[in-house]
């Protein structure tokens, strides 16, 4: 049921409140304007969220790239949390997890051509982006729905349907980064990981209890699973047709990501194997003895066994020393996919468009703005200007 992974630390709470009156002044500062937020020429969406953890920004963002993909020249910024390297970079064929971090390195290998870049400043990285590529049709902002400096036409907030933050707490006794009252701000809410047998009461109440604003929009998505991929392809890995190839064996499930209940539980209910989890904190930088912990444990597996882990886990196994040659050619990575529920994924594609066209630099509606500027530029004073039939 929805808000079923949600834990309460009751004995925080008067933490929580000390935690709540900073966010809520840092915010009030936004709203009245003492602190400034900048919109960009360019069209700028954000997809984050409001909790610790993962509500799902990675294949949503992804699914953003693919809704552009031959239609739209598209950049993706990203803070590229816990790299090695600081200030603005501009991810290329030689960049590795540790440079740019694991989502933007995840998305870089799996779209080559993709514009990616990072940077802790936001600011400064659409200006950068923008100026060194005057095409660009849209960017988007990877987990920046806190980073109010940055105005986006359009601000994706994304709520895990297992954690509903109308459910949840102010860090630290919860896990909300920002009073609810921060939900406002989105244009777009979605209720990722939803069960794909949701009964239509289970909608119409999350709908209720979100109490969102009539110029919100609201969304329900699940995740699909792609066939397995091999991490090493050169180690002469099996190829997968399918999960169901993975019947009946034994498999260890690896992960280093902030909510692993949730794919143990997808991965139970998709086929019928004999499933062991190991799991490692979100972002975990695999060490040597973690390396012969992994090692030690298949080994351990009767056969046929196979390892599957998530893709943000692969972005940084793939650069590690030390896995052995049975663990190298038995790992695969299991790509994950938005599907939309309530046949809504039109009006989410129609909306998404429809905001780039308007706002494009580069589009004719964009063009016709920016000429009707600069014939209004040309006027003196008061003047009313001429009417010309010229080419019309």
């Amino acid at each position: 049921m929805e808000g079923d992974f949600i834990k309460i630390n009751e004995w925080l709470l008067p933490f929580s409140w000390l935690y709540g009156l900073g966010v809520r002044f840092r915010n009030f500062c936004y709203d009245v304007g003492l602190l400034k937020s900048r919109a960009f020429r360019v069209p700028v969406i954000s997809v984050g969220n409001i909790t610790v953890g993962g509500t799902g920004k990675t294949p949503h963002v992804e699914y953003l790239i693919r809704l552009f993909q031959g239609r739209n020249h598209v950049a993706v910024l990203s803070r590229g949390y816990k790299r090695k390297t600081h200030g603005f970079l501009m991810a290329d064929e030689s960049s590795t997890a540790r440079d740019i971090g694991d989502e933007p390195y995840q998305m870089k290998r799996k779209f080559p051509g993709l514009t990616i870049a990072v940077d802790k400043k936001r600011v400064r990285g659409i200006n950068t982006l923008a100026t060194q590529d005057d095409s660009l049709d849209v960017i988007l902002l990877d987990d920046a729905f806190q980073h109010r400096q940055v105005k986006p036409g359009i601000n994706i907030l994304l709520v895990d349907y297992h954690r509903l933050i109308i459910y949840d707490k102010l860090l630290p006794a919860g896990r909300l980064r920002e009073p609810l009252k921060g939900k406002d701000r989105a244009n777009v809410v979605i209720i990722t990981k939803c069960p794909k047998d949701l009964k239509p009461m289970e909608f119409r109440v999350i709908t209720k209890t979100m109490r969102l604003y009539p110029y919100q929009q609201l969304y329900f998505t699940t995740f699909d699973y792609d066939t397995p991929q091999p991490v090493f392809p050169q180690e002469k890995a099996e190829s997968l047709s399918s999960l169901h190839d993975l019947e009946n064996h034994h498999v260890l499930l690896l992960t280093g990501i902030a909510s692993p209940r949730q794919i143990k539980e997808d991965f139970e209910q998709a086929i019928n194997c004999h499933l062991t989890v190991m799991s490692f904190p979100d972002h975990h930088h695999f060490r040597w003895k973690d390396i012969a912990r992994i090692n030690s444990e298949f080994a351990a597996i009767p056969s046929p066994k196979t390892i599957i882990t998530t893709e943000k886990d692969a972005a940084r196994l793939i650069h590690v020393n030390g896995l052995s040659d049975e663990v190298r050619s038995h790992i695969y990575a299991m790509p994950v996919r938005v599907n939309f529920m309530l046949d809504q994924e039109e009006k989410f594609n129609e909306y998404i468009k429809g905001y780039v066209l308007k706002n494009s630099r580069n589009s004719i509606l964009a063009k016709g703005k920016d000429d009707h500027k600069s014939h209004d530029s040309h006027r003196t004073g008061n003047r009313p200007g001429t009417i010309s039939f010229r080419n019309n």
